[in-house]
């Protein structure tokens, strides 16, 4: 029996090069990438999708994500990269979905929020978004497009991705862990919530939304949110580290000069939870990353 295919755009990264890893066994992934011609800002260069008849699904990962390289961007508005990948590019993804019948499972971000909930309220799939800089600004223009687009679509919002290995870029997990390890005294935020997701989660996540057709919007996001202080004393106690080397500050000072952060980032998951699947604490993902690195 053949597998079903997904074609992928951002299949190398953090999170899409474990997606693979994970899944590989149950699906063909056909990854389109810079270096197969394909430029998502040009929508020529999506006709390539055509050829693949045999794939439902357009997993879209690529973006430009980095928060405070975007927040630069902002002067150029729409002439900048961030708007071009984050919103046109997303639109004319989500045209040739329409156009070929496929389903586009479009990946967004906690960002969209403003994080004025109170301490303890959580964000659900029904809140209205409300982007308070350029990066979540331009990830909700993307969002936007692609609800009215007229093809058939999941909007995956993550959150703090971690995972055990990857050579190419550091998660804030693997970033507090080689500090501690390495005895280095360091800054973490008290005033700012986040829920972390163990990336593995969002793998088998991603697996029962295709198998139960589902669409609309998914908080795929782990279980437990806390501030990256309260998060890096679990890192600390997990991996038997020293936790009097983590300072407590703010947001303000922390980041100073850089793009807003909201205070509160809390997603509820119970949506995707309703669908069977278990999203880790952060405890829990912090236990299972362990094992997986001592293996």
């Amino acid at each position: 029996m053949n597998k079903p295919q997904i074609i992928g755009l951002g299949l190398s990264g953090l999170i899409g090069s474990r997606i693979v890893e994970l899944l590989s066994d149950k699906y063909k992934f056909i990854d389109l990438s810079i270096s197969k011609g394909v430029d998502i800002t040009r929508i020529e260069t999506l006709e390539i999708i055509k050829n693949y008849k045999e794939a439902k699904f357009v997993l879209h990962l690529a973006a430009k994500a980095n928060v405070d390289g975007c927040e630069k961007d902002k002067v150029l508005g729409k002439d900048g990269s961030a708007w071009k990948l984050n919103v046109e590019g997303v639109k004319n993804v989500a045209e040739v979905c329409l156009s070929e019948n496929k389903k586009i499972i479009y990946v967004s971000t906690d960002f969209v929020f403003d994080g004025t909930k109170k301490m303890g309220e959580k964000y659900s799939e029904d809140d209205t978004p409300n982007p308070i800089n350029w990066y979540a600004k331009t990830k909700y223009e993307g969002e936007k497009a692609v609800q009215n687009s007229g093809a058939d679509y999941v909007i995956a919002r993550f959150a703090y991705p971690y995972r055990a290995f990857y050579e190419l870029k550091k998660d804030f997990v693997r970033v507090i862990k080689e500090r501690l390890e390495q005895g280095q005294q360091f800054n973490a935020v008290e005033d700012h919530i986040i829920t972390p997701t163990f990336i593995d989660d969002i793998a088998y996540a991603l697996d029962v939304l295709i198998k139960k057709g589902s669409s609309g919007i998914f908080h795929i996001v782990g279980s437990e949110s806390l501030s990256p202080y309260e998060a890096s004393l679990k890192i600390a106690d997990v991996f038997g580290l020293n936790k009097s080397l983590i300072n407590k500050t703010t947001r303000d000072e922390f980041f100073k000069d850089k793009a807003t952060r909201p205070f509160n980032l809390a997603l509820k998951n119970d949506k995707i939870s309703k669908l069977g699947v278990k999203m880790s604490t952060f405890e829990e993902g912090l236990i299972k990353l362990h094992k997986q690195l001592k293996i």
